[in-house]
């Protein structure tokens, strides 16, 4: 038998011994309860169904989103409003198999972790936490880890201010761009809709970039930031930012980064769903143990429109102005075109959101900054009652600063996935799925197990299971 099908299989074991022990307690305490004929105290009361038929699609069902359009945030469909603060524990185990890249050897990783999310309301705020964080168990050389993601913010609304804390940790074996495929690991907190509403958090040029897979080893990043939005008028409103990232590795070779970011926003609603504003960011990139820092200039027009339950949608456009501590040859300064997209569309079965973002970035931990773009894309789609069908593409494309004349480094990444979900009793859930990760460079450089310049590919399996309790109130 080959390797990889007795990875698999191994996996296979594991994930449904796990979820066979989980469901059979959640059914038997289920059971229990509606023989026994007594209602459960109120801490443990379920706030809503996870069976139920999905609401999001729903106007009557969810509050507005009221992020500012120049904000950290990207635009979004609005959030379902609970009537109690609440906190879920749960667990999760997913093993991934893949090969080393290009026909390298089989290898599989089994993540064992503990999921946490809480909400929590009160008249003039909110705190919304999403926390996951365990093990992991490798037949590669990577060998056996820990890896930690959370993520939370705090919200405060008061007449005329908004104000917003925000802050997104992870420390991972790998990249966190594709990370986990579709096994359900690369996101923080408990599956369904009882996940504290902090998604979609941070926009991506809040987060540091990770889009270059060649990048090896493990990794922490952190991005902490402030927001406060002051409505001027009824329709007119300002937004200010300020917020510091990091990316460090414990592995030699790579380039730890920090970056500061400074913005100014002025937005406008010019109809109900539809508004206007003009943005102003300054970011500035350090390298550890490097002289050179970069100072990157942002001028943007904006444009959203959002359709509580049915469409959020943001467009940026403008000038960006990237200058140089160390010349790059003679230059000490660059002129080029900022743009970025997000789209959120949800329709009676399912629902897609695309993100894209041009211009200058840190350079993935590889680079000393970087001329890029990157794509994400998630869509879902219910086949039947109980299956539903995924799908995600990522694409990363980051090119180094350069003397003219000579040849830039230049690096394109790639995954693209599919897989499908099944809910087992109200409390858990069951994820297949397979994604393909490809790497392509005009350098010399190893990742993914393998040294080469061209194209590197990456095959993955991934199945997962995810359990939660049923939600205990807070007040």
């Amino acid at each position: 038998m080959k390797p990889w099908i007795t990875s698999v299989l191994r996996g296979a074991v594991v994930v449904g011994a796990v979820c066979s022990a989980f469901g059979a307690a959640g059914t038997y305490a289920q059971d229990q309860q509606e023989e026994n004929g007594k209602p459960k105290p109120a801490a443990h009361a379920p706030l809503i169904d996870p069976n139920a038929p999905d609401t999001s699609t729903d106007p009557n069902a969810l509050t507005p989103d009221t992020a500012p359009l120049t904000g950290i945030q990207t635009p979004g469909l609005g959030a379902v409003e609970f009537r109690h603060s609440y906190w879920v524990p749960g667990v999760q185990v997913a093993t991934t198999v893949q090969n080393g890249g290009n026909g390298g050897n089989w290898f599989d990783t089994t993540y064992l972790a503990g999921n946490l999310s809480l909400s929590e309301a009160w008249a003039h705020s909110h705190l919304a936490v999403n926390y996951s964080g365990g093990g992991y168990f490798s037949t590669d050389n990577e060998g056996n880890g820990n890896y930690q993601q959370v993520a939370l913010v705090q919200a405060f609304d008061y007449r005329r201010w908004q104000v917003q804390f925000f802050d997104q940790f992870a420390y991972l074996p790998t990249s966190q761009f594709g990370f986990g495929g579709l096994s359900g690991i690369g996101s923080p907190g408990v599956a369904g809709s009882l996940s504290s509403p902090v998604a979609p958090l941070l926009g991506g040029v809040y987060l540091p970039n990770q889009t270059i897979l060649l990048s090896t080893g493990p990794r922490y990043s952190n991005s902490f930031a402030a927001q406060a939005n002051f409505a001027i008028t009824p329709r007119a409103s300002i937004t200010l930012i300020g917020s510091y990232g990091l990316l460090r590795f414990t592995d030699p070779g790579n380039v730890d980064n920090d970056e500061v970011i400074g913005s100014i926003g002025y937005n406008y609603a010019v109809t109900k769903s539809d508004s206007v504003g003009v943005l102003y960011r300054f970011t500035a990139y350090h390298f550890t143990g490097l002289s050179q820092a970069i100072g990157d200039h942002v001028f943007n027009l904006a444009y959203g429109r959002k359709i509580t339950g049915r469409l959020g949608l943001g467009l940026f456009a403008g000038p960006e102005i990237t200058t140089f501590r160390v010349p790059i040859g003679t230059t000490t300064s660059q002129t080029s075109l900022s743009l970025g997209a997000s789209l959120t569309y949800a329709f009676e079965w399912g629902g897609v959101s695309v993100g894209y973002n041009h211009g200058t970035n840190g350079g993935s931990g590889l680079l000393t900054g970087a001329t890029g773009d990157n794509i994400n894309a998630n869509a879902t789609r219910r086949i039947t009652r109980q299956w539903a069908a995924r799908a995600n593409f990522g694409y990363g494309r980051d090119h180094a600063f350069a003397t003219t004349g000579f040849t830039a480094p230049l690096y394109n990444s790639y995954y693209l996935g599919a897989g499908l979900d099944r809910p087992i009793g109200r409390n858990s859930l069951l994820s297949f799925g397979y994604t393909v990760y490809l790497v392509n460079t005009n350098q010399a450089a190893c990742g993914i197990n393998l040294c080469s310049t061209g194209t590197s590919t990456q095959h993955q399996i991934a199945v997962g299971y995810q359990w939660h309790t049923r939600p205990f109130v807070l007040r």
